[in-house]
């Protein structure tokens, strides 16, 4: 099979699925490329995006060489499509009729109102739904998404339950729980790591942090990353008494960040639906923490059975977030029981492997013209509720 995935660039989020693409496909014979089509922002590289690059191999871009990333487009088995609003890439696919996966998150982040637009509404006829009935596929980054494109009458039964996969780290659970302890000698961790602006609702933690005071609990709250809202909510937390539980370690690594993760007992995931996946979802539960996490982000719905290895909320009410993080500081044990059950969710089914396995094996069973695999649950699987 001759794989090309086009994209605006590549990213840590995208890096473990491509690499378990290009070894499937070579190792059937064919080849995998990713084509970037435009350089990553500067503040992306700054925070460490694009260091995995000089390894990876099939990485083309398309402002150095237009007509040979154009080739490979056109004349691959199949494309999958997504990061990039330029329909110009795959044009000459879909007027002949060759597969393409599209990639897509949401499509309307701040609200399905917008579908009244009369000039949207006719991109997006134009873009998706005159080819319902063609080899287009989509790749659902995010729990709205197949309801979004439903609006337009787009995909029907070929909407499929994806997203972003950061790499894996396979850990022996009782250890990583253990360590937990050890590292907290008693103390309750969380843990809020993000963009600190308006949509990522950083003041969603402060709110915990004030209800787990109030219930006299010993915790600690660190909450990593910088942004627009930093110093309003440091300030705020100083305001609210919170100085000696709450902490701001500032920027920290994707490699940092993983590290805070390990040793936190709950992580707080606290934005709304401009959040169209979320990967700090995949990371935290494969961390072993219990999650708490607004359901409008699009990880959330897919990767959260509510209650069994997770918990889910209304981000527009965030006294749900902080009842939820008091019922497990009470209970350390049905903490622990959900921070397992977390890991697990990743180990055995939203992890790079599973995601490219499925991946590969739907694309091959379209290019042979045979039924696609049915998966009851996880990557691949159809999203039939349309959310």
């Amino acid at each position: 099979m001759r794989l090309v995935f086009v994209s605006n660039y590549i990213n840590h989020h995208q890096m473990p699925v491509s690499n378990e693409l290009n070894r499937l496909c070579r190792e059937q014979g064919g080849s995998y490329i990713f084509v970037q089509t435009e350089p990553m922002e500067q503040e992306r590289v700054d925070m460490g995006w694009g260091k995995d690059l000089e390894e990876a191999d099939f990485v083309r871009n398309y402002w150095e060489d237009e007509k040979g990333c154009q080739r490979l487009i056109e004349e691959a088995d199949a494309v999958i499509f997504g990061g990039c609003e330029d329909e110009k890439y795959i044009e000459a696919r879909l007027a002949a009729g060759e597969p393409v996966w599209r990639y897509s998150e949401p499509l309307y982040k701040t609200g399905r109102y917008r579908f009244i637009s009369p000039r949207g509404l006719r991109k997006k006829m134009h873009d998706h739904t005159r080819y319902r009935k063609k080899r287009v596929y989509l790749l659902c980054a995010g729990a709205y998404v197949a309801g979004d494109f439903r609006l337009v009458g787009a995909y029907g039964g070929k909407r499929f339950r994806y997203g972003y996969f950061p790499a894996f780290r396979q850990q022996e659970p009782e250890k990583l729980m253990a360590g937990k302890d050890q590292a907290s000698q008693g103390q309750l961790r969380l843990l809020w790591a993000a963009r600190m602006i308006d949509w990522k609702h950083p003041e969603t933690a402060l709110r915990v942090a004030e209800k787990l005071r109030e219930r006299g609990v010993n915790f600690r709250l660190d909450m990593i990353g910088d942004g627009a809202l930093c110093r309003k909510t440091q300030k705020q937390a100083e305001a609210l008494g919170l100085g000696g539980q709450v902490f701001f370690p500032g920027y920290c690594s994707p490699e940092e960040t993983r590290v805070y993760m390990e040793r936190a007992h709950i992580f707080l995931a606290t934005s709304d639906r401009q959040e169209g996946w979320g990967a700090v979802v995949n990371e935290a539960m494969n961390s072993g923490c219990a999650l708490i996490a607004g359901k409008g982000m699009g990880a959330a719905p897919y990767l959260v059975r509510h209650g069994e290895n997770g918990y889910l909320y209304d981000h527009k009410n965030p006294r749900q977030a902080a009842e939820i993080a008091g019922k497990l500081a009470e209970d350390r044990a049905l903490c622990r029981r959900i921070g397992f059950a977390a890991y697990e969710t990743v180990r055995t089914l939203w992890n790079p492997q599973v995601a490219a396995k499925r991946l590969y094996e739907c694309i091959a069973a379209e290019i042979a013209g045979q039924k696609f695999p049915e998966y009851e649950d996880g990557p691949l699987s159809r999203d039939l509720r349309c959310l």
